[in-house]
């Protein structure tokens, strides 16, 4: 693979053709969960007002086109988290999604990350994303000394 084609590939923009990384016997089963609210859009989901009120929320967006950008916008100009689903979107318009996605946590000085093949974490300036387990030990999971 090319380094064109595995940049395009990391930023969702084409479909991965690396099978290592699929499990077959994954089934995808009805989404659970309490302490969800709608918000306005059924593709727009926000936590519970318990956590608005302590500041806790994060938003999961899943547009269908470039019109539902705004919804994205308006969460993080809010201070809101945002993880951005494109895996239904057509790969044109999910590429003007990211690149408006890239001026709004430019602008307001946030951060961009890929979490998994076209779907990102927004996250604004004052929010720190943590990628290390915390508490785990350098030297593995079992103390073999």
């Amino acid at each position: 693979m090319g380094s064109v084609r595995k940049a395009s590939a990391w930023l969702g923009l084409v479909e991965d053709n690396d099978e290592r990384y699929y499990d077959d016997e994954y089934a995808e089963g009805p989404q659970t969960g309490t302490g969800q609210a709608w918000v306005t859009d059924p593709r727009v989901q926000i936590a519970s007002e318990a956590a608005e009120e302590t500041g806790r929320r994060i938003a999961t967006v899943t547009p269908d086109s470039f019109r539902d950008a705004r919804a994205i916008g308006e969460l993080f100009r809010d201070g809101v988290p945002v993880i951005v689903n494109l895996t239904t979107m057509d790969p044109t318009d999910a590429k003007r999604v990211v690149d408006f996605a890239a001026g709004l946590i430019f602008g307001l000085r946030g951060s961009i990350e890929r979490v998994a093949t076209r779907v990102f974490l927004l996250t604004p300036a004052d929010t720190q994303v943590v990628t290390e387990a915390v508490g785990r030990p350098a030297d593995g999971f079992f103390n073999q000394s």
